[in-house]
């Protein structure tokens, strides 16, 4: 029952590593497209061979394996009883909507994958927040459960938004000069 529960808590973190960093490499990839030739050809050979092998190696396998050990998991706890509580149900609307955001990844993994950069530089550095944001929220659900009214929690959600927003623009006034 335990290992169940490392291998869940393995795999969410190889997940949430490869979603944090897939997006680097997307951010990476379309400032290669800028560049001039050679470099960009060179930069950009280089980005998809990284982008791919992580993506497909690591980020899809973890995303599966978290969703066959998570409910695995479930079950080996709470036995043929099918309880959901109201920090769950919100924990698991989370996962859900995090399942939404990878395979909006998967979209612009496809895009660049085929030379379609939709998306600026800024625009997929806003984008990468938000894997941070469900990240947020699912771990405090996960562990702080009953002792977080769901006022506080969306307030203190909120809160770290509007940091990682204020960040990012912070950022891109510093990289601009």
């Amino acid at each position: 029952m335990f290992y169940i529960k490392a291998l869940h808590i393995i795999f969410i973190v190889t997940w949430f590593s490869g979603m944090f960093y897939i997006v680097r490499l997307f951010i990476y990839n379309t400032e290669a497209n800028e560049k001039t030739e050679p470099e960009r050809t060179i930069l950009q050979n280089q980005f998809n061979i990284m982008i791919r092998r992580l993506w497909m190696g690591i980020t899809w396998p973890s995303a599966i394996l978290t969703l066959i050990f998570g409910p695995l998991m479930w079950y080996k706890f709470m036995g043929n009883q099918f309880v959901m509580v109201d920090w769950l149900t919100i924990k698991l609307i989370f996962v859900v909507l995090l399942y939404a955001y990878h395979l909006s990844l998967n979209t612009i993994y496809k895009q660049q994958s085929k030379g379609l950069f939709k998306y600026t530089s800024n625009q997929l550095r806003i984008w990468n927040e938000v894997a941070t944001i469900f990240l947020i929220a699912i771990i405090m659900l996960a562990v702080v459960k009953q002792g977080m009214g769901l006022v506080y929690g969306l307030l203190g959600l909120v809160l770290v938004i509007v940091l990682l927003m204020s960040a990012i623009k912070i950022y891109k006034r510093i990289r601009g000069k």
